[in-house]
């Protein structure tokens, strides 16, 4: 077969096909093998290495890298420091009741503030089990407080003996007022004392005595059928108040501002009525007591549950026990008083 100058073959004797399998002499770039390390001018290079994991031999020439162990990371001791449980973070102090001292809800002295809520609203499972256990157990002290307050209130109702005695004994009434006031200062402005146990229940059950007896005298000026009214009265106004409180979309926390220039007012207007002895204006005077401290009453139930913008620290139960007694009592002895003006 004979071949053309550029090495293509051409049609030989007898008119032979070229061989299909024959493209001539290989050109540069398009038909030669890729070079190899062995055909360099430096030298055969070794061969490269397979991307292994370091400690175990590498394929041999002519075989797949095989499947290697699998290495896993090394499981060192670290030490353990001695981190504290709960919210916060470590190198700051926690609060036994789960509470972090850097938080808005968390106070060290003073009155309590009330901070904003967001925090609660956005909360899981676990602060509404701690905000339901703190509900019951303001309750179960305020519940205590009222039964010995009022049956202070019957038996100075309805003993004679014990009428007689407060009629007899005035300086057990001031005593009983120095008492209440000390023990409400201590415990509205020392965060720290009513927080520990004994002394805030301590200081709570004298405060609750002194005032009970307090109330009790108040009571024993006034007929039987007066003071059951009055009772009954207060009952069902306290019952509906607290109920509407629950179910009501209205945020009664933001009218605490309002509520307190209201009090000031009524103080002022207390102070007149000591030396103005008019019927129709201790009958304003109480009515605008009563619905007054029924506004609180409202305000101070939304703050123990906390489903409005602002709430009390699931800590402060003690502080919350105290609003909502002093709350129910000023009512019932708004309306001892109205009963009382509205009967003679």
């Amino acid at each position: 077969m004979s071949h053309d100058k550029s090495g293509y073959p051409v049609m030989g004797e007898g008119n032979q096909p070229p061989n299909p399998n024959y493209y001539g002499p290989p050109q540069p770039g398009f038909g030669m093998p890729p070079p190899n390390y062995s055909q360099a001018t430096g030298g055969p290079y070794p061969p490269a290495g397979s991307y292994g994991q370091p400690g175990f031999p590498q394929a041999g020439p002519g075989f797949a890298p095989g499947p290697y162990p699998p290495m896993g990371f090394p499981q060192m001791p670290y030490p353990q420091g001695p981190y504290q449980q709960g919210f916060g973070q470590p190198g700051f102090p926690v609060d036994p009741m789960g509470v972090p001292a850097d938080s808005p809800a968390y106070h060290d002295d003073g009155p309590p503030s009330y901070g904003d809520n967001d925090e609660f609203k956005i909360g899981g499972l676990e602060d509404k089990t701690v905000r339901r256990a703190f509900i019951r157990k303001v309750f179960l002290v305020l519940t205590v407080q009222l039964v010995v307050t009022f049956s202070f209130v019957a038996i100075f109702t309805f003993s004679d003996d014990a009428k007689i005695f407060v009629r007899r004994n005035p300086w057990v009434y001031y005593t009983s007022y120095a008492s209440f006031l000390v023990c409400l200062i201590a415990l509205s402005c020392c965060g720290d004392f009513r927080r520990k146990y004994p002394g805030n229940f301590i200081a709570l059950g004298i405060l609750t005595l002194s005032l009970s007896y307090m109330v009790g005298m108040i009571a024993s000026f006034y007929d039987t059928e007066t003071v059951i009214i009055a009772v009954g009265i207060t009952a069902g106004v306290c019952f509906t108040v607290v109920l509407f409180s629950l179910q009501t979309k209205y945020d009664f926390t933001s009218c605490r501002g309002v509520l307190f220039v209201c009090l000031i007012v009524l103080m002022i207007f207390s102070i007149l009525c000591i030396f103005i002895r008019n019927k129709i204006m201790h009958l304003v005077y109480a009515s605008l007591g009563a619905l007054l401290f029924t506004c609180f009453l409202a305000v101070d139930t939304q703050l123990l549950l906390g489903n409005k913008n602002l709430a009390l620290s699931p800590e402060e139960y003690i502080f919350a026990a105290l609003n909502l007694y002093t709350d129910i009592i000023n009512i019932f002895l708004y309306i001892l008083a109205i009963v009382g003006r509205s009967r003679e």
